[in-house]
């Protein structure tokens, strides 16, 4: 049996073949990975049973930054919880990319609270971006609420005049009033959550919005081609493009995507993603046994 772990900003999932659920314990990035699959792998027992037993985990993490470390700490930690004898460590990225293309070439990217593209060539795979909301991770959920409410919070105090836009951020403006802090994890999240409000301004036909909204597709159209051009892929070639997360499933945000993307790179074909995260850290755990340095290694007991 394998146990397959998504760990993201936002939360975490579990998945064997017999169930899934859901986890709200987050990756935040002050954390440590290792104490945050702490909590998880305790949480898990008791959706699972204390008696749970998996030969093989798979672990799908965020916050690497495409380098996933030293597997030891991890598959020690997966022993001690679950009987492991095998564990993946995966960047998520990386896992996204199997999860949406299997063995096929082409690029992935996922777009969550940040972004990372993966590209895969003949065997061998590229990471652009997903390195963190200070230096990158452009077009990601935090950096659209972000570009979002910089705007409607100077527009109250008189610094900008997008006031249509603010019209649609009522809700995350009475959520930022009251926070403590305008610089810690709750006011990250207040942007992440924005990004949603974001793009259904943007559909609702408000120019501030769709301005944000194509200018994060153009960020990640680069991030694409970046992914793509590091495999040693070749403008004109023919690639298969997968969008992965929950942003990807605004048709405004993908069409822009796609349209900035095929100018950079004119031979793409959008192509629905065949499974998400935890689907590819399951098939990496039946069908990669080898490492892919550095977005991939394993952990034998």
């Amino acid at each position: 049996m394998v146990l397959a772990v998504d760990l993201g900003q936002s939360g975490a999932r579990f998945k064997t073949s017999e169930t899934e659920f859901i986890s709200k314990r987050s990756k935040l990035a002050h954390e440590s990975t290792l104490d945050v699959l702490n909590d998880l792998f305790l949480e898990a027992q008791d959706n699972l049973g204390s008696t749970f037993k998996s030969e093989v985990v798979a672990l799908s993490i965020t916050g690497v930054y495409g380098d996933v470390g030293d597997p030891h700490p991890y598959g020690q930690l997966a022993s001690k919880y679950f009987g492991a004898k095998s564990v993946a460590v995966i960047d998520d990225g990386l896992a996204g990319y199997f999860g949406a293309l299997g063995n096929n070439d082409g690029v992935t990217i996922s777009i969550g609270s940040g972004t990372v593209a993966i590209a895969g060539r003949r065997g061998s795979y590229s990471h652009a971006d997903g390195i963190g909301h200070i230096f990158g991770d452009l077009g990601g959920g935090f950096w659209l609420g972000k570009a979002a409410l910089e705007r409607v919070l100077a527009t109250l105090e008189g610094r900008d005049d997008a006031t249509f836009l603010a019209e649609f951020f009522e809700s995350e403006i009475k959520t930022y009033e009251s926070l403590k802090s305008h610089t810690d994890a709750k006011a990250q999240l207040l942007c992440i959550n924005a990004a949603k409000t974001l793009l259904e301004a943007a559909e609702a036909k408000n120019t501030d919005a769709i301005t944000i909204r194509d200018r994060g597709a153009e960020y990640l159209a680069k991030t694409i081609r970046a992914a793509w051009t590091n495999v040693g892929g070749m403008r004109n070639e023919g690639i298969a493009i997968a969008l992965l997360g929950k942003l990807a499933e605004n048709k405004g945000y993908a069409e822009s995507i796609r349209r900035r993307t095929s100018s950079l790179l004119p031979q793409i074909t959008l192509v629905e993603a065949k499974g998400n995260h935890l689907d590819g850290a399951i098939f990496i755990a039946e069908h990669v046994p080898e490492d892919i340095d550095p977005l991939l290694r394993w952990w034998h007991k």
